[in-house]
């Protein structure tokens, strides 16, 4: 049976790491970067361009600017081409471990377990899951979830906008067994909804709920 999950305020946030209440977790940004864009056409939704760049580069973007402790990038769909595009400009590709889904037709479930044990690898405390067909996430978006992680606020935790919510997700290590137990084409919603200490933390940014599924949605964009 799932649970309502509590819903937080930036404010609430800020009050809770004013009061020193702050842990120093190290969180590491996992980029899903896998998938068939089945929905989308021929062509792989992560290589279209968007405002003069791949699709993917902007999410990648997102969690580089964010005040993350590692990066991983999972691959899986022309995964030479969507590494390709990380590596464009600026030496992009060098902040991101890449791990390469064998499985990835498989579901999205199979991208959260190798992103899951890519950063349970170098020591995460937590991960944020971030879809790299979402654009338009502020990285102030992550950092606020983040910053719920640290206060202790929740153990599991999704962005929100006008109460709806979205990605990017934030998860504690004590998920990470039931993150790499999920199956099919689902990712950690399952879990999420399951936490005793889920949460969701409202902002003011529409990309958290803005991905590009289809070829209107990016026509439909800005």
């Amino acid at each position: 049976m799932t649970n309502d999950l509590r819903r937080l305020s930036p404010a609430t946030v800020r009050d809770a790491l004013d009061a020193d209440r702050r842990t120093d977790p190290t969180v590491v940004g996992v980029l899903l970067a896998a998938g068939t864009s089945s929905r989308f056409g021929v062509a792989n939704k992560l290589l279209a361009e968007v405002d003069g760049e791949p699709l993917v580069r902007h999410a990648a973007r997102t969690l580089r600017d964010a005040r993350l402790s590692g990066l991983v990038a999972v691959l899986g769909c022309d995964a030479a081409a969507v590494r390709d595009a990380l590596a464009q400009n600026e030496g992009d590709s060098e902040d991101f471990r890449f791990v390469t889904n064998p499985d990835y037709e498989r579901g999205l479930s199979t991208s959260v377990r190798a992103g899951v044990d890519a950063a349970a690898e170098v020591g995460a405390n937590a991960v944020v899951f971030l879809p790299g067909d979402m654009p338009g996430v502020d990285p102030e978006t992550v950092d606020l979830l983040v910053d719920t992680h640290r206060a202790d606020l929740a153990d599991a935790v999704a962005a929100s906008h006008d109460n709806r919510r979205g990605n990017p997700v934030l998860f504690d290590e004590q998920h990470f067994p039931a993150l790499r137990a999920v199956r099919g084409d689902v990712g950690g919603k399952p879990v999420l909804l399951d936490a005793d200490r889920g949460a969701v933390v409202e902002t003011d940014d529409r990309g958290v709920r803005a991905d590009v599924d289809t070829r209107e949605d990016l026509d439909g964009r800005g």
